[in-house]
């Protein structure tokens, strides 16, 4: 996936120029009814981006959204203060309604909750959730640790839901490990990837 100038837009004139064909796959978990999925191993300097990839996340319990949180010491515990904003975009199936909106049910102040990746996900058996989460330079000492996700959520009420986002762990020791855990019960099924990606 890369986006590569042309010569015709702002984009494609070189002013932003991004790739992710330096993504290196560092590990993957599956989940089968677990209360949560930790990637203790794999977050260090080696990488200044990692990449987290969500799919098909399916809860245990009906209308339960999933989250995230980071550690500072290997995942002994889960709690750093984060700061985040979101808005999102739904359509139900049956064409009845649709918006867009900022969504004050995601974003954070200095909280040391877990941070919500989409809406809330049914649990019927075609329902789950997909998507990706973005962490740059985990390891550095000096700044906080910037996030951004977006993410597709199958809606108990159904319709899609379309949530992105951005904040930061309010920390600068490094974050060397990261938790993902539903809001109640367990994760039923889905599987979480982690990627580095490399500076050049």
């Amino acid at each position: 996936m890369a986006f590569i100038s042309n010569g015709t837009t702002i984009l494609d004139a070189g002013a932003f120029q991004a790739s992710l064909g330096s993504m290196v796959l560092l590990s993957e978990q599956t989940a089968s009814a677990s209360a949560s999925i930790s990637f203790t191993s794999g977050i260090d300097s080696t990488y200044p981006i990692y990449k987290f990839e969500f799919i098909n996340i399916h809860p245990a319990t009906d209308g339960q959204w999933i989250g995230f949180q980071g550690s500072t010491n290997g995942g002994s515990s889960y709690g750093i203060a984060i700061t985040s904003t979101a808005f999102s975009a739904y359509h139900k199936e049956d064409g009845s309604s649709s918006g867009q909106q900022y969504e004050t049910s995601n974003d954070l102040a200095q909280s040391t909750n877990y941070q919500r990746l989409t809406w809330e996900i049914g649990n019927d058996n075609d329902q789950s959730n997909s998507g990706e989460i973005f962490l740059f330079n985990p390891s550095s000492t000096t700044f906080v640790k910037h996030f951004i996700t977006t993410g597709n959520v199958y809606h108990p009420l159904n319709f899609s839901a379309n949530v992105f986002n951005g904040g930061y762990f309010n920390t600068t020791s490094a974050i060397d490990a990261i938790r993902f855990q539903m809001e109640s019960g367990n994760i039923d099924s889905g599987t979480i990837k982690l990627y580095g990606i490399k500076d050049s």
